[in-house]
């Protein structure tokens, strides 16, 4: 019998103002085993929370702040129990679950991303 993965599979929605940059940044988590649905801007982040579900909702760097600031309320307030992390966070939000610094390395956000995943994991 083949072996299989006991880390389990990450529903994500990622948000970015920058094409490029969330192309780069999704194909690093789709690598991770992550399930990776990407939203340009603000309203591409609001329509993809209005279509699914997700575990977790990356906010990017380079959403304004102002969109960094409101989505966060968005997202809790359409799904509940979906996670937050921010990149480039200037301070702690009470619907942000964790947050990173925009030049954080890309393993870094990986290991954020389980280690948010599973406080949700040990909390349900």
């Amino acid at each position: 019998m083949p072996a299989t993965s006991a880390k389990p599979t990450i529903k994500i929605l990622y948000g970015e103002s920058d094409e490029e940059i969330l192309a780069n940044q999704a194909a690093a988590m789709k690598k991770a085993s992550h399930h990776v649905t990407t939203a340009v801007g603000r309203s591409g982040v609001q329509e993809a929370l209005r279509r699914d579900a997700f575990d977790l909702v990356i906010l990017g760097s380079t959403l304004t702040k102002d969109d960094r600031h409101h989505l966060p309320y968005m997202v809790k307030k359409s799904h509940e129990g979906t996670k937050v992390l921010v990149m480039h966070a200037s301070s702690r939000h009470h619907e942000v679950d964790a947050s990173v610094d925009a030049n954080t390395s890309m393993q870094f956000v990986l290991e954020k991303i389980a280690r948010v995943m599973a406080e949700q994991i040990v909390s349900a």
